[in-house]
């Protein structure tokens, strides 16, 4: 889990985080326009991690932040005792060291959103990027850096700001950042349910730059990839900028922030919107969560780190008294369950549909797309536990269709179960009362019979075919 992160760490001080609640200072939160009074400062970020048992993505402030407070921060958290810095956390209540491992080396730094953006200066950030990620692993030689690249496909700055970035700290850090968002129209469910082809072009991309750049500087180190934001979701038509060029007015960015007030959260208000977060369309996006993972997946020698926006907001909704599994929850379970060991490439064949592309404001945007294969697949054999794990998606809006899957490579492998997440009314969800108008459940009726399995793909269905030694 990413934390802390996005365009809020651009101007986060983390010093003014520590020590008692009562001491902190509180500071505007420019980017969303709050009071951010560091009630939850760095040290419960972490406490919390350890707690949940998962891995702190921690993010550095490299828009007003600087050297000096990133080498600091990495001394506070991750060095055993007898610096000021150090020595201040165990006076804080932490004796051991937090252990953070993954370090990102600032928020989406090309996007003109940004307080105190590299938009315009690639090699500066890219400098500031290498001189840092070098200091900090001085500090702990045990760590790892994420550098930013564009945050978008769809700034015209891309992807030239990402060959100068890498040019300048390709050897010093070990991954890259991305981030993407698929929007798709408002009801075309063939456009939002194709997120796949676009993260594919994304990844393709990334990874033609970084082993051009492998080249470019004679090295051998082979960069990997950190997709630490993703998302998908319906939206509507908005403002447009086409005859620019590519060139977005820098307004288009700021227009709607500007004249907002800055405002409290308050956790005990019950008309606060930020306490209710229920879901729409949750089969669909439970969907094309699993097809963005999946793609993860299929592309595991180089994605390393997967994190999904917001993180549990995408799985679990919520109002201010309750808290319940929205659809995605399931799917997103299953792939962390069974999508772990070794990424089997699947051949695919399917029946095709066409996408037609779409401008929907300066971020939602789409070329159009023909030949998708209704049927997408990723495979994991886990060979520790002798087992193999087949993930189907079935995003035609219309037809259920059969599949024989050829298994003939895995003898001995018996059918464990099929496992399947589909509602037969797309309208429905999951609600505080209703808990499992959406869950997976086992479909008795797919067989196993000379290494083929035969089964059926409802339409707008998502399945796990499970194998075993038996």
């Amino acid at each position: 889990i990413r934390l802390p992160g996005g365009n809020f760490i651009s101007g986060w001080e983390w010093r003014d985080s520590i020590g008692p609640k009562e001491k902190r200072k509180s500071h505007l939160d420019l980017a969303w326009r709050q009071y951010e009074p560091n009630i939850v400062g760095h040290d419960e970020y972490l406490e919390w991690a350890r707690r949940a048992n998962v891995e702190p993505l921690y993010t550095i402030n490299l828009g007003t932040g600087d050297i000096n407070s990133a080498i600091e921060c990495v001394e506070y958290s991750n060095h055993s005792g007898g610096t000021y810095w150090s020595d201040l956390r165990i006076k804080n209540g932490y004796k051991d060291p937090h252990g953070i491992k993954t370090w990102y080396l600032g928020n989406e730094m090309d996007g003109p959103w940004q307080i105190r953006s590299w938009q315009k200066d690639p090699k500066g950030y890219g400098v500031l990027a290498h001189e840092t990620s070098k200091a900090m692993k001085w500090v702990d030689p045990s760590i790892e850096t994420v550098a930013c690249v564009s945050c978008s496909p769809y700034l015209n700055t891309y992807p030239e700001w990402d060959i100068s970035v890498l040019e300048q700290c390709y050897e010093t850090v070990d991954y890259v950042s991305l981030h993407h968002y698929h929007c798709a129209p408002v009801g075309s469910m063939d456009a939002y349910l194709n997120a796949s082809s676009a993260f594919e072009d994304y990844i393709n991309t990334e990874i033609s730059i970084c082993d051009y750049m492998k080249t470019k500087l004679r090295t051998k180190k082979k960069m990997m990839l950190s997709f630490d934001e993703y998302g998908s979701r319906f939206k509507e038509q908005g403002k447009t900028y086409t005859g620019t060029a590519g060139q977005v007015p820098f307004e288009s960015f700021t227009d709607g922030n500007k004249d907002r007030p800055f405002l409290y959260f308050d956790p005990t208000a019950k008309s606060d919107d930020s306490m209710h977060h229920k879901h729409q369309n949750q089969l669909l996006n439970a969907l094309t969560s699993a097809s963005i993972i999946m793609t993860f997946i299929r592309h595991a020698d180089r994605v390393k780190i997967g994190c999904m926006t917001g993180g549990v907001r995408g799985a679990i909704a919520f109002d201010h008294d309750h808290v319940w599994q929205s659809a995605t929850y399931h799917s997103f379970y299953l792939l962390s369950k069974y999508g772990r060991g070794t990424s089997l490439l699947p051949t695919v064949e399917s029946p095709l549909f066409d996408v037609k592309g779409y401008n929907l404001d300066a971020f939602a945007q789409s070329m159009s797309y023909e030949d998708v294969k209704s049927i997408e697949a990723a495979v994991v054999m886990d060979e520790e536990k002798e087992e193999v794990n087949i993930f189907v998606l079935n995003r035609d809006v219309a037809d259920d269709i059969e599949i024989d899957l050829d298994v003939r490579s895995f003898e001995g492998f018996q059918l464990i179960e099929h496992i399947e997440l589909y509602s037969d009314d797309i309208s429905k969800g999951n609600s505080y009362d209703n808990p499992e108008a959406i869950v997976p459940a086992v479909n008795a009726d797919t067989k196993l019979s000379s290494g083929k399995i035969q089964m059926l793909a409802k339409k707008l269905s998502w399945s796990v075919i499970r194998l075993g030694i038996m």
